[in-house]
């Protein structure tokens, strides 16, 4: 079996798409995956599963949560090794930086750099970014939340034909421990 973990994009934020992790754990649960763990309330669950086809686990859980919920939710599923991998390769001095200051944009396949072709980086210094392997890793030194790059950066001339999901810099670690136990 292989451990992945399941980020569900835009869920339990600011009263709409409510999903309860309880009830998260047991419809995965009812999908056949085992050890199934939840952290926090915005997206992000932990199981063990024999299926080794990480679109096929993504495809399958959104289809049991909209038959369950009612409402379509876009889902990246990733394994412990390349959870590893992006925190391991983080471009930023990670364990430097607080981690509100840094987040991962997790996609759905890889972005390539010709989408970014257009995006002036000096524009919005001393706010960066850099990709990874279907993965974008923003700085924003003032927080996700006043951050000028991030708006722009969720545009959908960025993410066009992608699934793109971020997470802070406490919740990537957390997700390397849950999936490495």
């Amino acid at each position: 079996m292989t451990t992945y973990a399941a980020l569900l994009r835009g869920i339990n934020v600011g009263g709409s798409r409510k999903l309860p992790m309880a009830d998260l754990r047991t419809l995965m649960e009812g999908l056949g995956h085992g050890d199934v763990r939840t952290y926090l309330q915005s997206g992000q669950a932990v199981f063990a599963s024999d299926d080794g086809d990480e679109e096929f686990l993504a495809a399958q859980l959104a289809r049991a949560v909209e038959e369950r919920f009612g409402f379509t939710v876009d889902i990246v599923v990733r394994d412990h090794a390349y959870l590893a991998a992006i925190a391991d390769n983080c471009p930023f001095p990670a364990a430097e930086l607080e981690a509100k200051q840094l987040h991962v944009t997790y996609y759905s396949a890889p972005p390539g750099e010709d989408r970014f072709a257009g995006l002036d980086p000096a524009a919005f210094l001393p706010e960066e970014f850099r990709l990874g392997d279907r993965a974008l890793y923003l700085y924003a030194p003032d927080g996700l939340g006043r951050s000028k790059l991030a708006v722009e950066l969720s545009r959908s001339r960025f993410n066009k034909g992608l699934i793109a999901t971020t997470r802070n810099w406490n919740t990537v670690l957390k997700l390397v421990e849950m999936t490495g136990s």
